[in-house]
């Protein structure tokens, strides 16, 4: 299988909204590139399925093992951007931990990424854009919907 594209033919990325339990709410982790603030993620590699390739970056960004996909393997897709030639697709999971180390990639010799942050809904909210703020909603209502079933 050639790098997996959505059926309108755009690159697709994919990653993981990552959340840890924090007393009383959840924080979601986000990664600053340049001057932008997202979730982990990356591009789906051949081979490799959009689920795997989101566990990868995370992992590969971060060092975070060991996710836990509690909302089971439900995602959203952002609408297109750059251009309209890429779309990025975000599953929902939980860390044990908060420990994330931004490692030099290869090919780079730097870290992808120059900060990161653990942050409540109030400042993943401030940071986002407005592409991925939808993706916050989202990650928001299917926590919400599990909570209501319990």
């Amino acid at each position: 299988m050639a790098n997996f594209k959505p059926a309108n033919n755009r690159a697709l990325s994919s990653g993981v909204v990552v959340v840890h339990w924090n007393r009383d709410h959840y924080d979601y982790l986000l990664l600053k590139a340049y001057n932008y603030w997202d979730f982990p993620k990356g591009m789906v590699e051949e081979d490799e399925s959009p689920l795997q390739a989101a566990i990868r970056e995370v992992e590969e960004e971060t060092t975070l093992t060991g996710l836990r996909f509690r909302w089971g393997d439900v995602y959203r897709e952002t609408h297109p951007y750059n251009q309209g030639r890429k779309v990025a697709r975000y599953y929902l999971a939980e860390s044990a931990t908060t420990t994330v180390q931004l490692l030099a990639n290869p090919q780079l010799g730097r870290p992808e990424h120059s900060e990161y942050r653990w942050v409540d809904h109030a400042g993943a909210w401030s940071l986002l854009t407005p592409r991925v703020r939808a993706i916050l909603e989202w990650s928001d209502n299917v926590m919400a919907r599990l909570a209501r079933r319990r």
